[in-house]
């Protein structure tokens, strides 16, 4: 009955398009059905391919569809999606589209369907050669603004960010160093059927040649590795650690930085994790539990250090900021869909505000890393521009590097099919 996974990802997706939550809370409820990783699979590659395949949708109808009727247009633009995208014969997944319609109450739409999806077998080179020709937003499938802010912000590496975003991301693991080598895991890897390669940047990076459940990788609920991203994995060299220190992790959730903080150094005096969600709290101790690690988990706003701070200062503080996540889209396609400018302006004023908080915390001498997993600089090198200014006790450490782009205060990892890489920021600042 692939009909009702096909009702099921058109409404999902109607869903988001009209605003409400995102793609990863919309697909929790059906985790446990048998036809789950078809329905993740169309879910993400409708968003991926949104902008594309809703151009392509709206050549094919004669008359716009009501606004009442988002959940037929998310229908038609997932039959799409399968007839550009995936391997399904192209007559199953046309008869499955068609018969989706009666799911969403929609019988009226059967003939509307199979018209569309028909009429875009017929003339589908046609209509390539016209997406070939279509606005750079269409051709790879962004919204326009991002499309304007991305060749805006990085006339030079534009294309690449637009491809990278479209790609499906690899699964990178985190070695725990503290129990074996990279090598001594890929060795394990091996022997279990897997190949990966190391990663270029972090000594404890490895990338699966494919992806796989984590149940499928030896040594996972025993701690000895972690899902984490290369870029993120950066972040305790860059900290400078060393045992005695007391390190605050603000923005902690789920818990990845702060359990490598802790595999990377074994002798801090204190480790804190603070996140603001009681729910994401209980994943920071689920990671803390399964790789055997402690910490002193704390819910607050990191902001109000009033609620929670006891006025010991910090010797390290991450903050790894709120931001657009427009450096992590590959990942989370739904964001092409969700993220405006307003939202990301809204998100600006809540860096700015923990930045000026956190920084009270810190010791003088003290070290304060900011990160985003965010591509445009008015959340990160105009942000901390902005800070410099305004903060007489705060010097820009530098950092050095061989990857990413230098910017003035900062260097920025940019979302790389080569490397592998999420988009990612970095700002290591001294408190003096």
């Amino acid at each position: 009955m692939t009909h009702r996974t096909r009702a099921t990802a058109a409404l999902i997706l109607a869903e988001i398009l009209a605003g409400k939550g995102s793609l990863g809370a919309a697909l929790e409820p059906h985790r446990q059905r048998s036809d789950y990783q078809l329905l993740q699979e169309m879910c993400f590659g409708c968003c991926r391919w949104f902008h594309q395949l809703d151009f392509l949708l709206q050549q094919l109808l004669s008359k716009p569809l009501k606004k009442k009727d988002q959940d037929l247009r998310s229908l038609l633009v997932l039959g799409l999606y399968q007839l550009k995208f995936m391997r399904i014969p192209d007559h199953a997944a046309i008869n499955e589209t068609v018969n989706a319609t009666g799911e969403l109450n929609k019988r009226w739409a059967r003939g509307l369907s199979n018209a569309v999806l028909r009429n875009y077998q017929r003339r589908e080179a046609e209509l390539l050669q016209g997406l070939k020709l279509s606005d750079l937003s269409e051709r790879e499938s962004h919204p326009e603004w991002l499309v304007f802010a991305l060749t805006d912000s990085w006339p030079a590496q534009f294309e690449g960010i637009l491809a990278a975003n479209n790609r499906r991301p690899p699964l990178t693991l985190r070695v725990n160093l503290s129990r074996h080598s990279r090598q001594q895991f890929m060795d394990k890897l091996g022997r279990a059927g897997l190949q990966g390669r190391p990663g270029h940047l972090s000594p404890s990076a490895i990338y699966l040649d494919q992806a796989v459940p984590v149940s499928k990788i030896p040594g996972f609920f025993e701690g000895e590795a972690s899902v984490q991203d290369e870029a993120s994995q950066l972040v305790p060299e860059l900290l400078k650690l060393t045992s005695g220190l007391r390190v605050l992790d603000a923005c902690a959730a789920p818990g990845g930085k702060t359990c490598h903080i802790l595999e990377s150094e074994d002798s801090l005096t204190a480790c804190v994790a603070l996140d603001r969600s009681p729910a994401r709290l209980t994943k920071i101790e689920d990671n803390l539990n399964r790789l055997q690690l402690k910490s002193s988990l704390i819910c607050a706003d990191g902001a109000d250090i009033g609620a929670w701070w006891d006025g010991e200062g910090f010797d390290r503080v991450l903050l790894d900021a709120p931001c657009s996540a427009s450096g992590v889209i590959r990942r989370h396609p739904d964001i092409k869909l969700l993220l405006t400018p307003a939202q990301v302006e809204k998100l600006i004023l809540e860096q700015r505000r923990l930045l000026r908080s956190l920084w009270a915390c810190l010791k003088p001498g003290g070290l304060l890393l900011y990160t985003t997993c965010s591509v445009l600089p008015q959340e990160n090198q105009a942000q901390i521009n902005r800070f410099l200014g305004e903060q007489a006790d705060a010097k820009y450490e530098g950092i050095t590097a061989d990857w990413g782009v230098e910017c003035e205060s900062g260097r920025q990892l940019l979302p790389s099919a080569d490397i592998g890489t999420d988009g990612f920021f970095f700002s290591l600042l001294r408190k003096l």
